[in-house]
């Protein structure tokens, strides 16, 4: 990360704070000397963990935390390194840590309360937040991480690397090595492997937006929101670019007729065919959407999520909005395979990382707590407003199909969310209960392998005593009972 050091050319010479000048004051036989502050360059992406820039002490620099200037737009603040405590953002980890949180209790909740899982099809429930804010967050953390780049070429290498990671381990986990907690198997059948997923979504998003935060990006000086959005200009015209192919697949994609299999019944190897009906355009209902074509002529429909959210809708569920035996008069398209990750929709959800890249970029060029505030409140309103109004006149807001209303919705959500937790921690100084959220977002992605992917619960129903089903889980009544 880079560093900011103050030196002093004499031992002798002091260091003090004038608030009614708003600058530091040499005082003692070098007071004629002005202080120099020495820029130290490291690599702003060595860390994935530490996406706050630091600003370091030198040992001769003043010990008390110097005032922010509100007329200094340079986004920095003068905090205890490691010899002195630690620069980085805390608004950011307690961010990602409710985030966290809203994630475990969506996913242990959602079961017994309907109302906060995810919607069946469209609308939003509290569930359908997790995912775009954790894409938000990944957004302001990339503008931080790649504020100073000794070489692009190099950023540009281990940005690739840590996206190949996180796709790497969502195939490992969401791809079918291990099968749940209703059974102890695992492995991959590599002729139903799942290609898209959460880890997946994460990945490509994080990369995109990292391509762009390294190279498009203006050298002019921020001093205003209309010169932020000139330096980024291109950053937007990308941000449009995708927006505008979502819109124009989604809406001008012809959809045909199709087909998919499903066995007789569990002990039957023979498969029963179900034709749904299409032959339409523009269509944002479960069964004749472009989103769902494309995943099924691009990924293979056996490689897509088996258990469609959709399964929960009135149409496909007697006990709806839970899971449940289908109605008679079910539709064909109920029990069909559909990807709530799939290719056409993770084209918003890229928006969503450059809408946090936004917020990251004020975090950057304004260093005065209102301006960041105002900055921050403008854009999250209008995307609010812009969502709503969009839902109202029937381009609705489905977490699935991660619509553009969706988007916005969600996206300016994150943004009040994250206005709010700023100012709570970073300006008000409220932090006393902020330790348990610091721990879960500075660990994000282990809490997320062990609770969403279902590592704890297979590793606890693994030992047991004489049968499988004597396990830990069912001895406190979480696992299935035989």
């Amino acid at each position: 990360m880079g560093s900011y050091q103050l030196i002093r050319e004499k031992k002798d010479a002091r260091l003090r704070w004038d608030p009614q000048q708003g600058d530091v004051i040499v005082e003692g036989e070098g007071k004629n000397l002005s202080p120099r502050i020495e820029v130290i360059t490291s690599d702003a992406t060595s860390n994935n963990n530490d996406l706050e820039l630091s600003f370091q002490k030198s040992p001769t620099s003043p010990s008390s935390t110097l005032p922010k200037s509100s007329g200094d737009h340079g986004g920095h603040h003068f905090r205890r390194s490691k010899s002195g405590g630690s620069g980085r953002l805390l608004s950011l980890d307690i961010f990602r840590g409710i985030t966290v949180a809203l994630m475990i209790f969506v996913e242990y909740a959602g079961g017994i309360y309907p109302a906060i899982n995810h919607s069946p099809w469209d609308g939003i429930t509290l569930a359908d937040f997790v995912m775009p804010f954790f894409l938000f967050i990944v957004g302001v953390s990339l503008a931080l991480a790649y504020k100073n780049m000794p070489c692009r070429l190099t950023a540009t290498g281990k940005a690739i690397h840590r996206a190949l990671k996180l796709l790497i381990l969502g195939l490992f986990l969401q791809g079918g090595y291990f099968h749940g907690i209703k059974n102890l198997t695992y492995g991959v059948d590599v002729e139903r492997i799942r290609w898209m997923g959460i880890l997946q979504r994460i990945a490509i998003s994080f990369l995109l937006a990292a391509m762009c935060e390294i190279w498009l990006k203006g050298d002019n000086k921020v001093n205003s929101g209309q010169s932020l959005l000139k330096r980024y200009h291109q950053q937007w015209a990308m941000a449009i670019m995708v927006t505008a192919l979502y819109l124009s697949l989604f809406y001008g994609l012809y959809v045909p007729d199709w087909e998919y299999q499903m066995p007789m019944d569990i002990s039957s190897s023979e498969a029963k065919i179900f034709t749904v009906k299409c032959g339409v355009r523009g269509d944002s209902g479960p069964a004749c959407n472009a989103v769902g074509m494309i995943d099924r002529k691009i990924l293979g429909i056996q490689h897509l999520y088996a258990r469609a959210i959709y399964g929960r809708s009135k149409e496909c569920s007697v006990n709806s909005p839970n899971n449940g035996p289908l109605p008679l008069d079910a539709p064909s398209w109920c029990q069909a395979p559909f990807d709530p990750e799939g290719l056409l929709s993770s084209l918003m959800a890229i928006v969503t990382c450059f809408t946090g890249l936004h917020y990251g970029h004020i975090i950057v060029h304004f260093k005065d707590h209102k301006a960041r505030i105002q900055q921050w409140l403008v854009p999250s309103s209008c995307l609010v407003l812009l969502g709503v109004t969009c839902d109202c006149l029937g381009m609705h807001a489905n977490k699935v199909l991660y619509s553009f209303s969706y988007m916005c919705i969600t996206a300016g959500a994150a943004g009040f969310l994250f206005t709010a937790v700023y100012m709570m921690v970073d300006v008000w100084g409220y932090r006393h209960w902020t330790t348990i959220l610091k721990w879960m977002g500075t660990n994000a992605l282990l809490i997320y392998i062990l609770v969403s992917c279902n590592i704890l619960p297979v590793l606890l129903q693994g030992f047991y005593w004489k049968r499988p089903e004597n396990n830990i889980l069912t001895m406190i009544g979480v696992g299935p009972k035989k």
